[in-house]
């Protein structure tokens, strides 16, 4: 029976990674993250090193392969596979085309990206669109279900989620289950409260539309527009 050598708390690199980021550590500390565990007296960082002293460069992990890694003294199969797993993830990730972003420049825009999903909905849904500085959409995400009025509203979560995605515009929505999509007071109110909130944040509230059956409405320009449905002319 042996001791596997371990490393100092502050200086293990998982630990390093939670409290400086990811960025903050050297390749060898990430390689070692991977492997998890040194072996007899060597450390992980250590066997991380032994990995990396076989290869050229960093860029030739790109190559390695699991029968490659099981030549180096004190790698097994889990960590041989879990290397190259993570090694062909990463290769997937640089190859992945980035989707475009949904642009929202109006309240028809909104109308036409939530419509199809929430109109016909017996409850209403309240939705946050985080928006970049090109208007672009970063993500939504329904914030509650249920009638609205100020007690549900969490300024503080809904912007907390904001800055975390760095949005610089923030966008809201409901649905109306009875179709019409006209504003009672408490819509109108926890607007205002998100406004100031967002003025305070340094995050501009853009609008907020209520989307009923066939119309919408949009709080900032205090205006109503019906939908025209289409029919084709046989």
């Amino acid at each position: 029976m042996y001791l596997i050598k371990e490393m100092p708390s502050e200086t293990r690199p998982r630990e390093r990674m939670l409290a400086q980021g990811a960025e903050a550590l050297s390749n060898e500390e990430l390689l070692a993250i991977l492997l998890r565990t040194g072996r007899k007296d060597l450390s992980v960082i250590e066997l991380s090193k032994n990995v990396l002293y076989h290869l050229e460069s960093i860029e030739d992990l790109k190559r390695l392969s699991v029968e490659e890694l099981l030549l180096i003294k004190g790698i097994k199969v889990a960590k041989a596979t879990t290397v190259c797993a993570a090694i062909e993830l990463g290769k997937r990730l640089a190859r992945a085309t980035p989707a475009k972003k949904k642009s929202i420049r109006s309240p028809r825009d909104v109308y036409d990206l939530l419509a199809n999903d929430i109109a016909h909905f017996e409850q209403e849904h309240f939705i946050s669109l985080f928006l970049n500085t090109k208007s672009q959409l970063i993500k939504k995400e329904i914030v509650f279900k249920g009638t609205i009025n100020q007690t549900l509203i969490h300024p503080r979560e809904i912007f907390r989620q904001a800055i975390r995605l760095s949005a610089a515009a923030i966008l809201f929505a409901h649905n109306h289950p009875t179709g019409d999509s006209a504003p009672s007071r408490a819509d109108l109110n926890a607007t205002e409260t998100l406004v100031e909130s967002g003025a305070m944040m340094g995050i501009d509230v853009v609008d907020h539309i209520i989307i009923g059956k066939q119309e919408y409405y949009s709080i900032k320009e205090r205006k109503k527009t019906k939908i025209r449905e289409h029919y084709d002319i046989i």
